[in-house]
C-alpha cells in the first residue's frame, strides 16, 4: 500500500505534469484562457461569450502553470507539512534547500586561513583549559562532565523549541528538567554507592539501600505531574516532546554517568579515552585540510577519506606511546580513595597487573628470539584507539544528522570556529560510554565496595554465613591474626571477600 507521502507526490506531480502540458500547448497554438468556474475552457479564437442579455462576460485571467519554485519546500511555522517537490530521483537528491559544501582543501586561501586560526586559537585555549582541570583533582573533572553534560542537554533540548506553544504550557519546561534530575540522582547515587560506599554515613544508609526505589518514585511523580499538564490541543506536541527529552536522556545524561565511572576507576580510563578522541579530531583536520578531497560521507559533507585515513594512523601511533607514560604516573593510574586528591599530592595504590609492562616474544618470522616489554594496557590502547578512529566518528555523523533533519549548521554558538558544545564533544560521549563497557568486559574486577553493597541487601543469617566463611578463609591464607583480629593486607582482604562472596550469592 502506498504511504500518504507517495500519494500526495503522486497527485501534485500529475498536476504538474498537466499544467506543464497545457503551457505547451498554448505556446504552439495561441495564448489559452485559464476555465472559467462553469468548467468552459474559451480560446482567443472562441466567439465572445454573452449573458443571457447579450451582454459581454469578463474573461478570467490567465494563470501561469505552478513552477518547481512555487512548491513549498519544508514545514511551515503552523507546523503543518507541506507536499514534497514534484522532482524526479530519490527522497535524499529532493533536499535541495542545503547550499553546497565546499572542502577545505577547495576554499580560497584567505578564508581557508581565518578559519584556521580560528578554530586552532580556541582548540589550544580549550585544551589549557582541559589539562588545568585534570590535574586539579577529580572532583574537577567530574564537575567538568556535569557541566558539559547540562550544555549538552540543554542545546539537544532548544532544538525542538517551540515559543508559541510552550507559553501556553507554563509548567513544560520544568518537566524536562525534573527528568533530568531525577535521572541524575539515579545515576550518580549509583556511581556513589559503587566507589564511597564505605564513607556514607550511617544516618544516610537507608537512603542508599533502598536507592532504587526511592529513585523510580521520583521518576513516577515526574509521569503523574506530566499527565496532569496534558493539554487539549497540544497532546501531540506534548508527547513528541516528552519522547525527545527521553531520548536526550538516554543520549547525553546516561552517557556522561559512564564517563563519571571511568574518571571514578582512574583517571588514566578517562584521560586517554578523550585524548585519542581529540587527536584523532584534530589530524582529521588538519589531513583534510592539506590533501582533502574525497568526501567521505554525505551527512557530514566536509568530512574526508583523506582526513579520515590521517586521524587514524595519528591515533594509533599516539595511544601507544601515550598509554606507556601514563602507567608511571600513580595519579592516572589508582582508582580514587581521596576526592581531596590532585596530581600535586602523593598517590599510592596497589598497582592493576594491566599497567605493569610483562615479556613478549616476537614471533621467528620477524625477529626471531626477540623478547619486548610491553603493558597489557598499551594493547588495550590500541583497542581503544581502533574505535576512537573508527567508529566514534560516527557519534558526530549522527550528530549532523539531527543538525541536517532540522535544518541547523551547528548546534549553538559558544565556540567560535566549532560551534556548540555538542558540535565540540559529540564523538566523546559515545567513546566514553565503550570505554567504561570495555574496562568492566576485560579489563576491571570486582572491587571491595561493590562487594559491601551486595552483602547489605543479604539477610542478617546470610551475611553470617559470609563472615564465617570469610574468617577461614582469611585463617587458611594466613591473612588473619587471631590475637590482633584484623587482615595483614587491604589487598588480601579484598581477594577473600570477593572469593567468599561468589561462592555463597
Amino acid at each position: 500500500m502506498r504511504t500518504a507521502y507517495q500519494r500526495r507526490r503522486s497527485k501534485l506531480s500529475g498536476a504538474v505534469d498537466t499544467a506543464t502540458s497545457a503551457s505547451s500547448s498554448s505556446d504552439d497554438h495561441g495564448p489559452s484562457r485559464s476555465p472559467a468556474r462553469s468548467g468552459g475552457a474559451p480560446t482567443s479564437s472562441s466567439p465572445r461569450r454573452t449573458d443571457g442579455g447579450g451582454r459581454d462576460t469578463p474573461r478570467a485571467r490567465r494563470s501561469p502553470p505552478p513552477s518547481e519554485s512555487d512548491v513549498p519546500r519544508g514545514p511551515s511555522r503552523s507546523g503543518r507539512v507541506p507536499p514534497p517537490m514534484p522532482l524526479s530521483g530519490t527522497e535524499a537528491e529532493l533536499e535541495t534547500d542545503y547550499p553546497p559544501v565546499e572542502l577545505l582543501a577547495a576554499t580560497t586561501p584567505e578564508k581557508k586561513w581565518r578559519n584556521w586560526w580560528v578554530r586552532t586559537t580556541w582548540t589550544l585555549i580549550m585544551v589549557a583549559l582541559f589539562f588545568v582541570i585534570l590535574l586539579a583533582g577529580h572532583v574537577w573533572v567530574v564537575l567538568l562532565v556535569v557541566a558539559i553534560q547540562l550544555a549538552v542537554f540543554k542545546e539537544v533540548i532548544q532544538i525542538a523549541h517551540v515559543p508559541s506553544k510552550e507559553k501556553k504550557l507554563p509548567w513544560f519546561r520544568l518537566v524536562n528538567w525534573y527528568f533530568l534530575a531525577a535521572t541524575n540522582y539515579y545515576l550518580y547515587g549509583v556511581s556513589i554507592l559503587e566507589h564511597f560506599f564505605r564513607h556514607i554515613p550511617p544516618v544516610l544508609v537507608p537512603l542508599a539501600t533502598h536507592h532504587r526505589f526511592i529513585s523510580f518514585s521520583l521518576y513516577v511523580i515526574g509521569l503523574v505531574f506530566f499527565v496532569l499538564n496534558l493539554k487539549r490541543g497540544y497532546y501531540k506536541f506534548q508527547f513528541a516532546q516528552f519522547a525527545w527529552t527521553h531520548m536526550a536522556l538516554l543520549l547525553v545524561v546516561l552517557q556522561s554517568h559512564a564517563i563519571i565511572n571511568n574518571v571514578l576507576e582512574g583517571l588514566i580510563w578517562f584521560f586517554l579515552p578523550s585524548a585519542l578522541v581529540i587527536v584523532n579530531d584534530v589530524f582529521a583536520y588538519i589531513s583534510g585540510f592539506f590533501f582533502g578531497k574525497t568526501p567521505l560521507i554525505k551527512l557530514s559533507p566536509k568530512k574526508t577519506w583523506e582526513g579520515f585515513v590521517g586521524g587514524a594512523l595519528a591515533t594509533l601511533a599516539f595511544g601507544f606511546v601515550a598509554s606507556s607514560i601514563l602507567i608511571q604516573v600513580p595519579y592516572f593510574i589508582c582508582p580514587v580513595t581521596d576526592l581531596s586528591s590532585s596530581f600535586w599530592v602523593d598517590v599510592s595504590c596497589p598497582v592493576n597487573p594491566v599497567f605493569v609492562p610483562k615479556p613478549y616474544r616476537i614471533p621467528p618470522p620477524f625477529l626471531a628470539n626477540k623478547t619486548i616489554h610491553i603493558a597489557p594496557l598499551q594493547f588495550h590502547a590500541l583497542v581503544l584507539s581502533l574505535f576512537a578512529s573508527s567508529i566514534a566518528p560516527f557519534g558526530g555523523f549522527f550528530a549532523s544528522g539531527v543538525k541536517r533533519a532540522f535544518k541547523l549548521k551547528d548546534f549553538g554558538e559558544l565556540i567560535p570556529g566549532h560551534g556548540g558544545v555538542t558540535d565540540r564533544f559529540d564523538c566523546q560521549f559515545i567513546m566514553g560510554t565503550f570505554t567504561s563497557i570495555y574496562v568492566t568486559s576485560f579489563v576491571g574486577r570486582l572491587g571491595a565496595a561493590d562487594v559491601l553493597l551486595r552483602l547489605m541487601h543479604l539477610s542478617t543469617s546470610d551475611q553470617l554465613a559470609v563472615y564465617r566463611q570469610l574468617t577461614q578463609l582469611l585463617l587458611e591464607a594466613g591473612a588473619l591474626d587471631l590475637q590482633a583480629g584484623v587482615p595483614r593486607t587491604a589487598a588480601v582482604v579484598a581477594d577473600m571477600v570477593t572469593a567468599a562472596l561468589t561462592a555463597t550469592v
